[in-house]
């Protein structure tokens, strides 16, 4: 708990759960911009549903986060090789 106390208009960052309805922190809200999602990509994937066989999956899963970017670098690597 926090015992000193926060002159009236400034903002107590010490606090673990300020009380956001008040101000300056109001303002400060109202003021930040909200993004949601990821930024806007210039060549967004396509979302789309492929049967591949289950040890392909596994071996992809197997080197943890990104899996589905790997396939998506090996399938393009394949293509190259197709000249």
């Amino acid at each position: 708990m926090n015992n000193h106390t926060t002159p009236k208009g400034s903002l107590d960052t010490d606090d673990d759960a300020p009380d956001l309805t008040l101000s300056p922190w109001r303002e400060m809200l109202k003021a930040t911009p909200v993004r949601v999602g990821r930024p806007a990509s210039e060549k967004p994937k396509v979302s789309t549903t492929i049967r591949l066989d289950q040890d392909v999956i596994e071996a992809f899963r197997r080197d943890g986060p990104g899996w589905q970017s790997r396939i998506n670098a090996a399938l393009k690597e394949w293509l190259g090789s197709k000249g």
